[in-house]
């Protein structure tokens, strides 16, 4: 967390405000915690965005990209709890850093990332660089083709929720929306990914299309310890429609006969229903 729903809120919470400004100043906010990792060396950082207008903000997999002037890139990845905000943030000891812009009429004055576990990192890239990240991504979740995933779950014999939280093979998917998306498509987690046959790959694909594209509809999910805020600093809502991800006990919305249980896969905690995902 987050994942694809909630960075690409991130995005389009940011773009209106911030695409096209010319960056005046980058602070690197004096932080108690652990410190983010920044590359290259934050001093650097700081000069080369000094003067650049931001050409275009979008999402790659579940980072933040910043297209600059200067043919740079800068590459945001929240991982755990970070934020991009354009609003005061839900508190002042976990800001880390803050892009002040060139005042324009009627549009914010700064951008922020903000990160209460410090685990997010911060990367400026050269063209040759951004291509070499890119090459380590598979298909964007909401982009994959049922042939490319027949492609790529043919080639691997882990267990199918395994495999989508696999970012070399589809990008964006991480742990709640793995389960969210199994449990529409009716399949097993514990199922091995190259044996699922046509008719599997083409439920996988459109839920995997649903789910997110549902989950972004509703700004993602803000999970019980709240980290998750969209760029305005409030609440997603997507948890209150989640089928699976931390319902165990429940009976299951899909048969309505099986109870949600939850295993630990991969050190990561997964929720499915037994009954209705054999």
């Amino acid at each position: 967390m987050p994942e694809l729903p909630e960075v690409e809120t991130m995005v389009r919470g940011v773009r209106n405000e911030c695409s096209g400004r010319i960056i005046s100043t980058v602070e690197f906010v004096r932080c108690p915690r652990k410190p983010i990792s920044v590359s290259p060396h934050r001093k650097t950082v700081a000069q080369r965005l000094k003067g650049c207008r931001i050409e275009k903000i979008h999402r790659l997999a579940k980072r933040i990209l910043l297209e600059l002037d200067s043919e740079e890139s800068l590459v945001i990845e929240p991982r755990m709890t970070g934020l991009l905000l354009i609003s005061e943030p839900p508190t002042r000891e976990h800001r880390r850093v803050v892009w002040h812009f060139e005042p324009e009429p009627n549009r914010a004055s700064h951008m922020e990332f903000w990160d209460r576990r410090g685990l997010g990192t911060l990367a400026l890239l050269t063209p040759d660089r951004l291509a070499e990240l890119q090459k380590k991504l598979g298909p964007d979740a909401l982009e994959i083709t049922e042939e490319q995933w027949k492609q790529r779950l043919s080639k691997t014999s882990r267990e199918v929720k395994v495999a989508l939280l696999d970012q070399a093979l589809v990008a964006g998917i991480g742990n709640l929306y793995a389960s969210e998306i199994l449990h529409r498509s009716g399949i097993s987690p514990l199922r091995s990914a190259a044996t699922l046959n046509a008719k599997q790959i083409a439920k996988l694909n459109e839920a995997t299309h649903h789910i997110l594209n549902e989950a972004i509809h509703y700004e993602g999910s803000t999970l019980n310890d709240g980290t998750y805020r969209n760029a305005l600093n409030k609440d997603g809502s997507y948890q209150n429609h989640h089928r699976v991800y931390q319902k165990a006990g429940n009976r299951c919305l899909r048969c309505d006969k099986g109870e949600i249980q939850r295993i630990v896969q991969a050190q990561r905690a997964t929720f499915f229903c037994p009954g209705c995902q054999k």
